[in-house]
């Protein structure tokens, strides 16, 4: 017997609802198989007009029987009008939708992380921030299980949670990354512990300000109680602290850490280790086991991660810093001369801000593909700034200017579909430049800057 699957199919709790599930993505494929096993009808949209209909084929084998319909192409205010209830996918913002939703009791309309938490017994821990949520969320469940407990890592990164309840793996601990998207769409979630690691200008694309912005995020602290915990950064407290952003126990940090952990270089990744360990002490691991798991822990890939290595000249590829805070810190971490590759689809913030640590380390700017209008004025007066229409190219660019000991470093400052699916696919693809001219560069020769 399932654990969890047959005791929720004999409540049929949704017998004849409708539930409209927006965005066909994984996250959204799974609400719909879990809502099938609840009783639902449902009803999958995705904007996509020419998204296959075996798509359903994932959620159902027979979807007509099983109450499974697919409407694909703009959406429309007709495709809510009768649901009783809305699920929306990690990366579908509520704001893209107000015009369709117009007549839909907002109540009514939540997000797939809210929906699932609803049927969650298990303690959560639960970590949004603009940067470096993947990594701390990843190293927050290598630390659990180092410590001999069992963790589920999901969200935004792995199984999402719907499939989660669907499973007969029970975890001791679950552990969420979660995004100002699905945040501001959620109205019961209380995790065990949740935690804030940083903010700054992110996705302004969508949200109104940065108002918005912040008030999404802190709505992840929202319904916790005197029994949870709170962490976010000491450099927000005071702020914080005068929005009372919760009832919860706070506790805040900050890069003071004495962990160890080579494999997450510079000032970001040590409040990035201090807000893990605070995650983790609740659930009984020691120091002595952070420690050690912390140690050996590796970076991820597409954050700050090493790919190739060409005549003294290092490829790092940092594909997944996607804001202007990300690219600053990455180019922190280094303590040798960088030429910095950005471009794509700009998410909003002022580059003029980091200008300063840009300039204690950058040598040069090699933009590709979008978003050169915004960066070019701001830059040019203070590096050598050039750009070329691929990423492939601006590679080449840079390798061709760059002497032994410098970093070309990929760290765009932009979401990346201008040219690519994701962030994955960009880092892969300037992994594959930098590997083609690690090939192509004899050993001991000249570089092209001319050093040897």
């Amino acid at each position: 017997m399932n654990r969890k699957r047959d005791p929720l199919k004999s409540l049929k709790i949704f017998e004849n609802r409708l539930v409209v599930v927006v965005g066909a993505g994984v996250s959204g494929l799974a609400a719909c198989r879990f809502l099938l096993t609840l009783g639902a009808r449902v009803r999958l949209v995705d904007a996509k007009a020419d998204l296959p209909k075996d798509v359903l084929l994932k959620i159902a084998p027979d979807p007509a029987t099983a109450g499974l319909t697919l409407e694909a192409g703009p959406h429309r205010p007709e495709q809510f009008a009768d649901a009783d209830l809305v699920v929306l996918s990690p990366g579908v913002p509520v704001k893209k939708l107000s015009a369709v939703l117009a007549g839909v009791d907002p109540w009514r309309v939540v997000a797939e992380m809210e929906f699932a938490s609803w049927f969650l017994s298990e303690p959560v821990i639960a970590i949004t921030g603009t940067n470096g949520k993947t990594t701390t969320t990843t190293l927050v469940g290598h630390i659990l299980a180092f410590a001999g407990l069992k963790p589920f890592l999901g969200g935004n990164i792995g199984t999402p949670l719907c499939d989660y309840l669907m499973s007969d793996s029970p975890a001791d601990v679950l552990v969420i990354e979660i995004s100002s998207f699905q945040l501001q769409n959620c109205r019961t979630f209380a995790p065990r512990v949740a935690a804030l690691l940083n903010f700054s200008a992110n996705h302004l694309d969508y949200h109104l300000d940065m108002e918005e912005y912040l008030s999404a995020k802190l709505n992840l602290f929202a319904r916790q109680d005197h029994g949870c915990i709170a962490i976010a950064p000491e450099s927000m407290r005071t702020e914080l602290e005068a929005r009372n952003f919760t009832r919860a126990r706070r506790d805040y940090f900050m890069a003071d850490t004495d962990f160890d952990c080579p494999g997450l270089p510079g000032a970001h990744n040590r409040e990035n280790i201090a807000a893990a360990w605070r995650m983790v002490r609740p659930f009984g691991v020691t120091e002595s086991q952070a420690r050690a798991a912390i140690a050996g822990f590796k970076a991820l890939p597409h954050r700050i991660e090493p790919v190739a290595e060409a005549r003294g000249v290092l490829f790092v590829n940092d594909s997944k810093a996607t804001t202007l805070d990300s690219v600053a810190a990455a180019v922190k971490s280094f303590d040798r001369p960088v030429r910095l590759l950005m471009g794509g689809v700009f998410k909003g913030g002022v580059v003029e801000d980091i200008l300063p640590v840009l300039k204690e380390r950058v040598v040069s700017v090699g933009l590709f593909g979008a978003g050169r209008e915004v960066f070019e004025p701001a830059l040019a007066p203070h590096f050598p700034v050039a750009w070329d229409q691929t990423l492939e190219a601006a590679v080449r660019r840079q390798f061709a200017l760059a002497h032994a000991g410098e970093v070309i470093l990929l760290s765009p400052a932009t979401a990346s579909f201008d040219a690519y699916s994701g962030y994955t696919e960009r880092g892969r693809d300037f992994a594959r430049a930098a590997e083609a001219l690690q090939a192509e560069t004899p050993v001991g020769g000249q570089n092209a800057g001319g050093r040897t």
